[in-house]
């Protein structure tokens, strides 16, 4: 049987695109379908969202070549302040606690995939087929075959290894009837920027509060950060529909004058929370990687980060096959892969989850216990350096590409 790629990434978002730029230069031939044009407004993946990137995402990107054509988006996080609104509590971490650079630099999503569509432009082994929809998909021993419409007609396509990189509501999931586990939040998070009187000095903000976290990220004009406020699902509407000066008011109520006054913002866009775990991260033939695979809180920034190492342990996978002569689609293999990155998906999970747990409770004895708990990691250097390599990307096996390493 002819087989038409080696590998079919369903999905061409930041996940996808990474996965294309981390195999770009092996003997791969790739294809990656997308349904929603690159450049449209509605594409979920390259919207005016702030991603915040572990520094352990720096270094994949490092690796696979892409990160001189990222960096100059990019704003370094030297400093993280995580309080609890109304309480005692609070916890400062610095990059030179760790003995880093930064502990991550934050980009949007817009510009971190204009960056990696760059640098597969010339890719000459990678076929992009967009807009395009899977129709429908089927696992034989020997090989996957995705129906694919695009152009007006459907095509089947074979291929050694399907990579649903697809997003939470994943289309190859759903097609091959694998079981996701979802725990919704009841929380949405409402995304913007805004603009305060004072510079942010490359400071990162996380802020508990009776309705949800709120994140301010530090951004490339000095004074200018992203915002992630999560709220209950019944206040979005109402937040959504604020004037400027109104949400500006009630953020600062919220958030406090660190910043001193905040002064303009930009458009708010919300998305609703909740966490999946999918029972098979593989079968023979499919590997599921990024939100196909798992979606956390946005709390501590974790999201793109975990699916940032799905595809470093992949193409770690992939590549070794090859070297050893196996089939990469092979079940053995694949299952090599799940479970690598079985550890790393339960202890983020275990860790935004137990944060959103603990912080949405207001009963006194956990109330004072989680802020006796930030004060500890704030006073006890051991503890401190240990949050920052699990929230920085570095605790657990390392891929080799996490380590700087090539493939």
């Amino acid at each position: 049987m002819k087989i038409d790629y080696d590998i079919l990434i369903i999905g061409g978002g930041l996940v996808g695109a990474s996965l294309a730029c981390a195999l770009r230069q092996s003997a791969l031939h790739i294809g990656v379908i997308e349904a929603v044009p690159l450049a449209a407004s509605s594409q979920p993946s390259y919207d005016d969202r702030n991603l915040a990137l572990a520094y352990g995402s720096k270094r994949i990107f490092e690796s696979i070549g892409a990160w001189d054509e990222i960096a100059p988006q990019t704003t370094p996080i030297e400093r993280i302040h995580v309080s609890d609104r109304g309480h005692f509590g609070a916890t400062r971490l610095a990059a030179a606690d760790a003995g880093l650079p930064a502990l991550g630099y934050t980009v949007a999503s817009r510009a971190l995939g204009a960056a990696l569509l760059k640098i597969l432009e010339d890719a000459k082994s990678i076929d992009w087929m967009c807009p395009a929809q899977m129709q429908d998909i089927r696992i034989t021993p020997g090989s996957a075959t995705v129906t694919v419409r695009h152009a007006g007609t459907d095509k089947a396509l074979t291929a050694r290894l399907v990579v649903a990189a697809d997003g939470a509501h994943s289309a190859v999931r759903l097609a091959m009837g694998i079981e996701a586990a979802r725990t919704e939040y009841k929380q949405t998070a409402v995304a913007t920027n805004v603009t305060a009187d004072l510079p942010h000095r490359n400071t990162a903000y996380e802020r508990f509060t009776d309705t949800g976290p709120l994140a301010l990220l530090p951004l490339r004009d000095a004074n200018r950060c992203g915002v992630v406020w999560s709220a209950r699902e019944e206040e979005i509407g109402t937040i959504l529909g604020w004037s400027d000066a109104e949400f500006l008011a009630r953020l600062q109520e919220r958030f406090g004058d660190r910043l001193g006054t905040f002064m303009r913002t930009g458009r708010r866009v919300s998305y609703p929370l909740a966490l999946t775990r999918v029972k098979e991260q593989v079968r023979a033939r499919l590997a599921l990687i990024g939100n196909a695979a798992h979606t956390v809180h946005p709390v501590a920034g974790q999201g793109f980060n975990l699916g940032l190492r799905d595809v470093a342990a992949l193409a770690e996978i992939l590549a070794d096959a090859l070297r050893a002569g196996s089939d990469i689609g092979d079940l053995g293999v694949l299952q090599r892969y799940a479970a690598w990155r079985r550890r790393d998906n339960q202890v983020i999970s275990t860790f935004t989850n137990g944060l959103i747990r603990i912080f949405s409770n207001d009963i006194f004895p956990l109330t004072f216990a989680r802020n006796a708990g930030l004060m500890a990691v704030d006073l006890v250097p051991g503890l401190k350096r240990r949050f920052i390599r699990v929230s920085s990307g570095l605790s657990g096996r390392l891929p080799r590409l996490a380590r700087g390493l090539p493939l």
